[in-house]
């Protein structure tokens, strides 16, 4: 059989009546769990999977049900996002950049619309990929070693200073703040405390839910406070709901551009949706140039990163079918649903039990026709967030929050933490800091060191590893264009100031 026939069989499982209700739940489920701040889709996922068992759902309604779900958190994780510059998760925090501007605006139903459809493309091209390309990407994923990754690392810090325009300083600064961040806590292979004042609660470092949303969050209520208290709204509501055909045709090169940038980076294992919306987004930033307004409310912005985080969510499926290696944190989850039922991912899978593969494959399209169906009409309700005035608003955002933090380790010191840590980012963004190079250094940083480790282990600790393979050196040449760009921008812009003057 061949794989269309293969994919048709698939359909045959997807479109079961028990399993379109199994889709639907997760779906819904999913969606109100990305839209809540500090959950996304791994904890979203770990806490279907013992409720998948006890029900005594089979395999393939199982495996659809998490992968529904999964789907519904990256979807969600754009609401607050836009509405509230707080990030659902940490690949929704390129969203925030130009989603939010636009909330400001008055665009909130369009933001929320576009990047619906947005991460519908994204999807619909991974899910398609997945059908034509998933072994022969599989197997040129395997030709990304520890040194590899933990280049690419370094390129994507690096490619942090092209999101700041004028502000490249500040940008970098800021990734390093990030990066000191995540290095706090026990260090797994020698067991020596870094940073952590001897305080116990550190030990295992800052954990992410505290993080981002003592930065968002907290910064972000001490922000509305600070705009109630001179008589300022936040926020406009918004009248128009829907992007209009003049919109999304202007976004449709970007959404098929990111959709395969997306859907490549979802299948590199540990690469994931947070790297892939950062790269797509700082690559359509610069092939705008000076015809984009990135930062500023552009809708190319807000398209580009959406598409990725949909592409890769799909893509990151395919090294777990294929190799059994997890894609992403929240396919890790999966694999061990899987074990569950005493199935082992791998290329054997296809052939085994193709009815669990392509059950999958198929219901991908089907939950995201789901997911654009359901979010859309349901827009005008989550656009009413923006009515609430800011003296209900704040309290709500603030209890949420508290709830989200205090149940990742149920301690009081990850509360006030958290509130010190929304203090610092207050003060960043006052002195005009960035906030998403802290967060994106910070979840790189602990990736790049294992990787660094892994790497100099396999070398006994030669350095060359880190520049010996081709796939190496190209990625450090780009690096090396990137460290040069702001500079060749800062020194074009001085040129044109200079020039302006002698000509006045």
């Amino acid at each position: 059989m061949d794989t269309f026939g293969y994919l048709g069989q698939g359909f045959g499982v997807a479109l079961s009546p028990y399993n379109l209700i199994t889709a639907l739940c997760g779906t819904l489920i999913g969606t109100v769990v990305g839209l809540l701040p500090g959950l996304g889709p791994i904890n979203g996922v770990a806490l279907l999977i013992p409720i998948a068992f006890a029900l005594g759902l089979p395999p393939e309604s199982a495996l659809i049900l998490l992968a529904a779900v999964y789907l519904g958190c990256e979807y969600g994780g754009r609401i607050s996002s836009i509405l509230l510059n707080i990030p659902g998760e940490a690949s929704t925090v390129m969203t925030t950049l130009d989603g939010y501007p636009m909330a400001r605006k008055g665009l909130a139903g369009v933001a929320l619309s576009l990047s619906a459809w947005s991460s519908f493309i994204g999807a619909f091209i991974a899910t398609c990929g997945m059908v034509l390309f998933a072994p022969l990407l599989a197997k040129w994923a395997i030709a990304f070693g520890p040194a590899e990754y933990f280049v690419l690392m370094v390129f994507a810090i690096v490619c942090l200073g092209g999101m700041a325009g004028d502000r490249p300083l500040k940008t970098f600064i800021a990734a390093l703040i990030g990066l000191f961040l995540s290095c706090v806590g026990i260090d797994a292979n020698s067991g020596v405390y870094r940073f952590t004042g001897d305080n116990i609660h550190l030990t295992d470092g800052i954990q992410f839910v505290v993080l981002v949303l003592g930065l968002f969050s907290i910064s972000e209520i001490l922000l509305l406070l600070e705009k109630t208290h001179r008589g300022q709204e936040a926020v406009k509501a918004t009248g128009r709901m829907m992007f209009n055909v003049k919109e999304a045709a202007a976004v449709f090169a970007v959404n098929i551009r990111c959709g395969l940038l997306g859907f490549i980076m979802g299948v590199l294992p540990g690469a994931g949706a947070t790297l892939a919306s950062a790269v797509a987004y700082m690559t359509e930033k610069r092939l705008a140039g000076t015809t984009g307004k990135f930062g500023e409310g552009d809708m190319r912005g807000l398209a580009a990163p959406e598409t990725a985080i949909g592409a890769s969510a799909c893509g990151a499926l395919v090294p777990m079918l294929t190799l059994g290696v997890p894609g992403s944190g929240t396919t890790a989850v999966m694999i061990g649903a899987l074990s569950l039922y005493n199935i082992t991912p791998g290329p054997l899978l296809f052939q085994q039990q193709p009815d669990i593969v392509w059950g999958l494959i198929a219901s991908l399209f089907i939950a995201n026709i789901m997911l654009v169906i359901l979010n859309i009409p349901m827009i005008r309700i989550f656009t009413r967030i923006l009515a609430v005035p800011n003296w209900a608003l704040v309290p709500v955002i603030a209890i949420i929050t508290a709830i989200g933090v205090y149940a990742v380790h149920a301690t009081t010191f990850d509360l006030f933490l958290m509130i010190g840590i929304g203090i610092f980012g207050y003060i960043l963004r006052k002195l005009d800091f960035p906030l998403s190079p802290v967060l994106l250094g910070f979840i790189l940083g602990g990736l790049m060191e294992q990787n660094l480790r892994r790497a100099l282990s396999i070398s006994n600790g030669a350095l060359d590893i880190l520049w010996s393979s081709p796939i190496t050196l190209g990625v450090w040449v780009l690096t090396s264009l990137m460290l040069l760009l702001p500079i060749v921008r800062i020194w074009r812009k001085r040129s044109a100031q200079r020039r302006a003057l002698a000509n006045a």
